[in-house]
């Protein structure tokens, strides 16, 4: 199994015209033509498409999915599509994209939960489709049209932010679950660095983009600083740093103390034996439990 590349998104297209019209599925210029964004060179006439959005996010999820249960089929584990963690706040109405669990249920308890994955994926290069031939061709990169994919798309990126923000302040049962967000464009300079925030302070794991190369021509960005945002570039990269979300006994906490409150724990926390019942026991004090 590869990467996203072109041919996905070539393959979400055949696929989606067996059910969905060309206006359905591309914009179209005034002289015709079915476009999947529009150009930076265009000046005619533009509307705005929405009836794509939920076709790309189901196809992308699912895409996704597969692609987890490829990567972890040599373990006694579940990748669960749209799945319920009520006690984290996950319930049927904003359910989790794409869930790793050690059970195959819709509903699941926190500590079924391996990762959770919030997906921010969508088509990255301009494509025209042609209505008499039944032909598609793609015709440039992101760099070439006016459409924000993915990682690019400034309100797809908060969005995200806030819901895994939620998740993680929702319970101390959230606290060991490792949240990601999937992508496939790269990540912006400004983003970059709340990224490595957001990953140094606990609240997400990472922005991951699976497509290797979104640009025609040249190289973009393969990480932040910090590590916040990776661009994967294979299969056994994205295995590794699954991995390492699956052997690192993650624990997230986080309050405003006063230095002699902070003291007052870590002294406490000291007279545990070992180095990790000192920091579980700063993380118990730390959370107020």
């Amino acid at each position: 199994m590869k990467l996203w590349n072109k041919n996905h998104e070539r393959l979400f297209f055949n696929r989606c015209r067996n059910f969905a019209s060309p206006e359905q599925l591309f914009n179209q210029t005034e002289d015709g033509r079915f476009l999947a964004y529009w150009p930076k060179s265009y000046r005619g006439r533009k509307t705005t498409l929405q009836s794509r959005n939920s076709l790309i996010g189901k196809f992308s999820e699912k895409w996704v999915a597969d692609l987890f249960r490829h990567i972890t089929q040599d373990k006694n584990l579940f990748v669960v599509q749209q799945a319920q963690i009520p006690s984290i706040g996950i319930g049927y109405n904003s359910p989790a994209d794409v869930v790793i669990a050690t059970r195959n249920k819709k509903v699941l308890r926190a500590d079924d939960v391996k990762i959770i994955f919030e997906v921010k994926m969508s088509i990255v290069w301009n494509w025209i489709y042609d209505i008499d031939s039944d032909s598609l061709t793609e015709i440039g990169d992101y760099r070439t049209h006016k459409g924000k994919p993915s990682f690019t798309r400034s309100d797809s990126i908060l969005k995200a932010i806030g819901k895994c923000i939620d998740i993680r302040v929702s319970s101390i049962d959230a606290s060991k679950i490792p949240l990601v967000v999937i992508g496939n464009a790269p990540l912006s300079n400004g983003f970059c660095k709340k990224a490595d925030y957001l990953k140094n302070a606990g609240i997400i794991q990472g922005f991951w983009s699976l497509n290797p190369y979104p640009l025609n021509h040249g190289n973009t960005r393969k990480s932040s600083h910090d590590g916040g945002y990776m661009r994967f570039d294979d299969i056994s990269e994205l295995k590794d740093s699954v991995e390492e979300l699956f052997v690192n006994d993650l624990n997230f906490f986080s309050g405003m103390k006063s230095p002699e409150q902070l003291g007052k724990i870590i002294e406490i926390a000291d007279n545990e034996l070992t180095y990790q019942e000192k920091g579980m026991k700063f993380i118990k004090l730390i959370n107020g439990s």
